[in-house]
């Protein structure tokens, strides 16, 4: 169904248009319209996950000035740092890292450990520590449009994700939606593309350390990732309308 939310006044987009030119076309063709589209205005949101080499690849070779986003929550692994900075460097990135702005040890004095505490729990914890700081750097770098390196195999609201939408007034776009974990996979293997290092070890989906399991090859990657019931880390999903309201009154 097409999106009936609201588009910023600053954009002038056709979803249904822009869909039907771009269904059949390779995530290259994606991302320079993109960048073509919507110039110093895009952003590329990273997590520095188990594959997050082809996207981050894929915009340095094609669009190399696009603004590349990635929220520190204060719980990544040790290796995701080190591995975010080799792919900084190798790919000649700026990333925009943005946290929280309650430091995580601040959070569990207060208030406990937030990810044990039930969904209201987590949801207090993914609004703190990725809502609110994505919107953030959405707002502080001017950004209208955003690409995030989605796929339709990872999860039942993926399913439902086309290349071209909107996500809270902004355009979302998905260049990898349709690939597969056979076309990653060939994508890294062509380019000679790195995996986060902690897929040696069995993790294949990765988050921040205190909610991340391995998984054995017969389990869905995302069943490695314990921080909620539908397997979203938050930002790729829609605002509530109170959520809108209170970013709104946070000048946010």
């Amino acid at each position: 169904m097409p999106s009936v939310e609201p588009i910023r006044p600053d954009l002038d987009l056709d979803l249904e248009a822009a869909n039907r030119e771009l269904e059949d076309a390779r995530p290259e063709e994606v991302i320079a319209w993109a960048a073509s589209r919507f110039g110093d205005r895009l952003a590329l949101s990273t997590s520095f996950g188990a594959q997050s080499a082809v996207m981050l690849h894929l915009v340095a070779k094609t669009a190399p000035a696009t603004k590349v986003i990635c929220i520190d929550t204060g719980y990544l692994f040790p290796e995701t740092y080190r591995f975010a900075e080799e792919l900084e460097k190798r790919f000649g990135l700026q990333v925009h890292w943005y946290a929280a702005t309650m430091t995580a040890a601040r959070q569990e004095a207060l208030y406990g450990k937030l990810w044990e505490q039930g969904p209201e729990g987590v949801e207090r914890y993914l609004r703190i520590n990725k809502v609110e700081p994505m919107n953030r750097a959405l707002e502080e770098l001017g950004i209208t449009a955003w690409m995030a390196g989605l796929r339709r195999e990872q999860t039942e609201h993926r399913r439902t994700l086309r290349k071209v939408m909107l996500q809270n007034g902004r355009v979302k776009i998905h260049p990898i939606l349709s690939f597969s974990d056979a076309d990653v996979e060939a994508y890294m293997a062509e380019h000679d593309l790195p995996h986060h290092p902690l897929v040696a070890e069995g993790y294949r989906s990765i988050g921040d350390h205190h909610s991340t399991l391995p998984t054995t090859p017969d389990m869905d990657p995302r069943e490695g990732r314990i921080l909620g019931k539908s397997r979203e880390c938050g930002l790729h999903l829609p605002l509530s309308e109170d959520q809108k309201k209170s970013y709104k009154s946070s000048s946010l």
